[in-house]
């Protein structure tokens, strides 16, 4: 996610430099063209297929403003399994499920660490968190505390109503614009949603969350887009100063600091309530993080920056992602009306005359989930999964990879295969009736969640609150189209980010179905 250029500004900075690197770095340049011809022909390794390249920045000018559909072009002259140069990182691009599935399953040990980006390393307490550790017994206690404590499906249950009550206030906040037809931005509620959500999982319910909830908010929204940047020395290690003259490493480590302060605050907040009648939920994951410290059940050395690097990665990972998966199935719907009737009709045939959706409604609603499917297929939040490294060097696809390759697996491309499914390009949640295939990880033609051991074990939290947002939506109102758009003038194209965006934010004209007093 973080390892690919996602600013389109990126070509422009980066020439800028060359002429500058050339002069101060000729020397390592020059073992550069060494060990690349090393690495091509001197030890005889049968590489995957390679695109030509340019010297020193090697296929960065492929990538162009949305990487994934540039790989998919390549790969469908190359190959799906194909090698590219990105500066000095040697960067494996897959396009196959089988491929993947040996990735991610067969020889998942092998493919299990990360690349530690230097923004990374920065905000993510020097790669302590889930996401970026590497695979060692750290990264395995780390993980049995995120899928036993903190997003079991127990737990995740367990947040049930404290869900339907951010929800029920979003849905108000919608109401309050039925009155004069005014079309409204549905990413900025969306988003306000989500945080709202994962803030209060995190923080707890205490007074004080409201405040909480917009600086954390601010926080990750800061470190979500800078996770983004480029970073000349992720790809460029001798140019890393450039970062520092950009100003770059300066906004990493003020997001950093801010978020170190904020955590300190309230992690200590909480401490101090412990053994008190007035204290915080005992449901939040700060104060389960904290039984585990104070119990030493961890198995670790459960520091102060591993629990903020914990908390860090739900709230980071858990916003921008689910936010942008409602945004484009409202968009996917609206561009669809009989889908949208359909969905709705099923919606508001199981809530019946209720006043608040319960989880047990949203399990009947079997095309809902179809919907959300069919979402994830065309929409993965992140079009790359989170990138690998290989720790040793290997064979896949009757190629030596060797180590430390950067592996990108194009999810993005693999759910539009046609030799995985019929009618890619088109929205059809239909194809997912009474089909058993699911995004948990066993069907790799269909892995917006990743899979394996360094799969996202947040999957349950994510889909219980996609759906819970969606169905409150469609059974609350009708949608249209602000005066004078038409359907075929709604855009969906994308905007490449750590999350794939919908690049015109969604604008709706929300219709109240019920009226007020029924609330």
């Amino acid at each position: 996610m973080a390892l690919v250029p996602l600013l389109q500004q990126w070509g422009q900075e980066l020439y800028k430099t060359i002429s500058i690197s050339l002069f101060f770095f000729s020397a390592p340049l020059l073992l550069l063209l060494f060990a690349l011809h090393f690495f091509q022909g001197g030890r005889k390794l049968k590489l995957p297929p390679s695109p030509p390249r340019l010297p020193i920045i090697g296929h960065l000018h492929l990538l162009g403003t949305l990487p994934h559909k540039s790989f998919s072009i390549l790969s469908q002259t190359y190959g799906r399994i194909l090698l590219l140069q990105l500066g000095l990182a040697p960067t494996l691009v897959v396009t196959s499920a089988e491929i993947a599935k040996e990735i991610m399953k067969t020889q998942d040990v092998t493919f299990s660490n990360r690349v530690q980006t230097r923004a990374a390393k920065i905000i993510s307490y020097g790669c302590s968190d889930l996401i970026f550790s590497p695979h060692n017994e750290y990264w395995r206690q780390m993980r049995k505390i995120f899928v036993l404590r903190l997003l079991s499906l127990n737990r995740v249950h367990s947040f049930d109503s404290l869900r339907e009550e951010e929800v029920a206030r979003f849905i108000e906040k919608i109401r309050g614009t039925c009155l004069d037809g005014t079309p409204i931005n549905l990413r900025e509620l969306v988003v306000l949603v989500s945080s709202d959500i994962i803030s209060r999982c995190i923080l707890g319910t205490r007074n004080e969350v409201e405040d909480d909830k917009k600086r954390f908010g601010v926080l990750a929204r800061s470190a979500m887009v800078l996770m983004g940047e480029f970073c000349f020395q992720d790809f460029f290690p001798s140019l890393g100063w450039m970062d520092v003259l950009t100003g770059f490493v300066n906004r990493l480590k003020s997001t950093s600091e801010g978020f170190d302060a904020f955590l300190d605050e309230v992690i200590a907040r909480h401490r101090k309530c412990e053994g008190n009648f007035d204290q915080p939920d005992k449901n939040c994951f700060i104060e389960i993080l904290l039984e585990l410290q104070k119990e030493d059940m961890t198995g670790m050395d459960f520091t102060q920056n591993s629990f903020k690097a914990i908390l860090l990665d739900i709230f980071v990972a858990g916003t921008d992602t689910t936010s942008t998966t409602i945004e484009w199935a409202m968009a996917e719907l609206m561009k669809s009306p009989t889908r949208m009737k359909k969905i709705q009709e099923e919606v508001r045939r199981v809530v019946g005359k209720k006043s608040k959706i319960k989880q047990d409604d949203i399990d009947q609603m079997d095309y809902l989930k179809c919907v959300v499917k069919e979402t994830l297929r065309l929409h993965p939040p992140g079009p790359f999964l989170v990138p690998r490294e290989s720790s040793e060097s290997t064979k896949l696809g009757g190629y030596d990879i060797p180590p430390k390759t950067r592996i990108f697996i194009n999810a993005w491309a693999i759910q539009r295969d046609p030799k995985y499914w019929d009618r890619p390009q088109e929205f059809l949640p239909e194809r997912f009736s009474n089909n058993p295939i699911d995004f948990r990880g066993n069907d790799f033609e269909f892995i917006p969640f990743g899979a394996g051991r360094r799969g996202c074990p947040g999957i349950s939290f994510a889909i219980a609150e996609t759906e819970q947002v969606l169905a409150n939506l469609l059974y609350w109102f009708d949608w249209k189209l602000p005066v004078g758009v038409e359907l075929e003038d709604l855009e969906m194209s994308e905007v490449f980010g750590v999350a794939l965006h919908k690049k015109i934010e969604l604008q709706l004209v929300p219709v109240l179905q019920y009226p007020v007093s029924f609330q």
